[in-house]
């Protein structure tokens, strides 16, 4: 019998892995010898870095880098020798909480750091990367990146342009020359569910701004900023980014990667099914074990447990999703591929319980399952003769 265990993380009670972990106790309590395949999975946001680290045995690494503010911390992302690959949240170096509320300013915050990690994962050896964007607290475009990378953002004296997204009001040319040359070798991919263009009533600035710290003024400031950016991209490079689906995600970084990595941007889940390699994990499985927080109708939109669901179905194989909270619109899922939600609260409890006791709830309820299934025979399942048991 083989189970493929792919969770995504059950938001403040659970890492990804932890799910993982819990759920093969509550397999291995009915099935010793089932064959378990762990797929810690995430979407792009947190814990993209560790769930696909995990789901590839790789490890966890540090970068010495700044944070949004220029203040000098050590910054944590994913790397898999094997695969020669990174994996990078956005966050980890200019992530809105490592910025106090009172300090947040998108005029003057920089993705600085985040170009810092890149070129630790160069010196690593890394070819390829899995880029997390989401839960930035900055509106530069990526200007601080790239200036890290080694790109000059002038302005009209021929001055390099201070951090942050203010200043780009006043760039009047970008010279890419000075641009890491291990980049141009180096493969791409954007995990992240905005579609938001970098400019306009939808863009970075005027949707995520406000709650990076800007004020109506501010918003304006820097959409018009991010547009002067927008014009000297496409002279540099030839791209132009400005409406592009996506280039507004993380305050712009998604318009750097699109014009000077050509990287690809796709559904946050997509790119980490792909990069660990989930389908073909999935051949000859029996069923698939997903799952996180809250389900709902929600979950039809592109939410991990769905993106494992229409993996699975692709192979025939059934999955089942358990969530701590099973929310409107759940029963929809039952025509989307998924065999059963079951929800792992075993009674009544405050919010705090429930997420505390997450570990040990979704271990029974997986064990509760597997009790069920051990009464069927695989014939249900798709997988086997109808006289073998499910046990074998």
């Amino acid at each position: 019998m083989k189970l493929v265990l792919a969770p995504d993380s059950f938001k403040e009670s659970m890492t990804a892995q932890e799910a993982v972990e819990a759920m093969s106790r509550g397999v291995r309590a009915v099935f010793p010898d089932a064959e378990l395949v762990a797929a810690p999975m995430a979407d792009g946001g947190e814990g993209t870095t560790a769930a696909l680290t995990a789901a590839l045995g790789g490890e966890l690494v540090t970068a010495a880098a700044h944070d949004a503010l220029g203040r000098p911390i050590t910054a944590t992302y994913g790397y898999v020798a094997d695969e020669r690959l990174a994996v990078v949240e956005v966050a980890a170096a200019a992530g809105i909480d490592l910025v106090a509320p009172a300090e947040r300013d998108p005029l003057r915050t920089s993705t600085a750091g985040v170009g810092q990690m890149l070129l630790d994962a160069l010196d690593r050896g890394a070819r390829r990367l899995v880029v997390g964007l989401g839960g930035s607290v900055t509106n530069d475009g990526g200007a601080g990146m790239l200036q890290a990378l080694g790109v000059r953002l002038l302005d009209a004296d021929g001055a390099e342009l201070p951090p942050g997204g203010g200043a780009l009001a006043r760039l009047a040319d970008i010279d890419a020359t000075g641009l890491d040359p291990r980049l141009a070798a180096l493969d791409v991919e954007i995990a992240s569910d905005v579609t938001n263009p970098l400019c306009g009533p939808e863009g970075a600035s005027a949707v995520f701004g406000p709650q990076k710290g800007a004020t109506p003024k501010m918003v304006a400031e820097l959409d018009r900023a991010l547009g002067v950016f927008a014009e000297a991209v496409s002279s540099a490079t030839g791209r132009d980014v400005a409406d592009r689906a996506g280039a507004g995600a993380a305050g712009g970084l998604g318009a750097a990667f699109l014009a000077f990595f050509d990287a690809r941007l796709r559904p946050g889940v997509d790119v980490v099914m792909t990069a660990a390699r989930l389908e073909e994990r999935m051949a000859g499985a029996d069923l698939v074990l997903t799952g996180e927080g809250g389900v709902d109708a929600q979950t039809l939109l592109g939410k991990t447990p769905f993106g494992v669901a229409r993996a699975a179905s692709r192979h025939g194989v059934p999955v089942i999703a358990f969530a701590g909270h099973v929310g409107d619109g759940a029963e929809l899922l039952y025509d989307n591929f998924f065999a059963a939600i079951v929800p792992i609260v075993r009674s009544v409890t405050d919010l705090p319980t429930a997420l505390a006791q997450g570990q040990v709830n979704l271990e029974r309820a997986v064990e509760t399952v597997c009790r069920v299934l051990a009464l069927r025979s695989t014939e249900a399942f798709g997988a086997g003769e109808a006289s073998r048991p499910l046990s074998d």
